[in-house]
């Protein structure tokens, strides 16, 4: 999957994924097996920690689904160490210049293309394939910045023209803020905000990616006729959470004779 993430992004092709919020492995092993594209293990608003991600990355990776990882920020260490642990790539909060996006690329490119340091780990079949994770690297490893704040829709243009940024997503809630307009997703200025993103990604030939939060699913036919390309629908928790209100009503509902 790891270079086949890449290709479908490069392509202009849709990718679907989700995202993971818990740090349970049986919760992942569904999600992983359900066909989704690629899944994002998602540090930056969850409980999950680097030993529970290592064990998501791994169930994930080997369900054949593409484990990404957002980080809790855009620090190159635990950039590093995830991708150390078989990560496909990182989606990087918060970016809002090219000096950020070169930041999260060199902490997942090895040297020329970045500055990661050089060690062992799952991602290298613990030691037995070190040579040819080199190569993965170079051609599959994935970078996407968010862009969350007005700052960042400023500087699209600079972000997506940093070398080994593959494209951008768009965290929809705090863009939203970073106007004025929090949780007002259809609001003209972040309406305006995501088009200039999308405008700015197929000019550069790279992807633009948002969270589509909540059903129905012709949402997501909506961000695929914008031009969105990398498509997170909904989550382990948003699919869980609805699921357990609706049966409850339905349960309170009923009638006892």
């Amino acid at each position: 999957m790891r270079n086949t993430l890449r290709l479908t992004l490069r392509e202009g092709r849709p990718a679907f994924g989700s995202w993971i919020q818990f740090a349970d492995p049986a919760t992942a092993e569904v999600m992983a097996c359900a066909g989704f594209d690629w899944l994002g293990i998602d540090l930056e608003h969850s409980a999950i920690d680097l030993g529970a991600a290592a064990t998501l990355i791994q169930i994930v990776d080997l369900a054949g689904c593409a484990p990404l990882v957002r980080l809790s920020a855009n620090d190159p260490v635990q950039a590093a160490r995830v991708m150390d642990l078989g990560a496909c790539g990182v989606i990087v909060p918060a970016v809002q210049s090219a000096a950020e996006a070169r930041r999260a690329v060199d902490a997942v490119k090895y040297r020329p293309q970045g500055t990661r340091g050089v060690g062992l780990g799952r991602a290298h079949g613990y030691g037995a394939r070190f040579a040819e994770y080199l190569a993965e690297n170079a051609e599959g490893s994935i970078v996407i910045p968010m862009i969350e704040q007005r700052e960042g829709v400023e500087r699209i243009e600079e972000i997506l023209h940093v070398a080994g940024v593959d494209g951008v997503f768009i965290g929809p809630y705090d863009l939203s803020a970073s106007y004025g307009v929090a949780g007002e997703l259809h609001h003209p200025l972040v309406g305006q905000a995501m088009r200039q993103v999308v405008d700015a990604a197929r000019a550069t030939g790279k992807a633009a990616g948002i969270h589509v939060v909540h059903p129905p699913v012709t949402q997501v036919a909506e961000r695929l006729a914008e031009g969105f390309r990398l498509i997170a629908y909904r989550g382990d928790m948003l699919f869980l959470t609805p699921a357990a209100l609706e049966a409850v009503e339905q349960l309170r509902s009923l009638e006892v004779s």
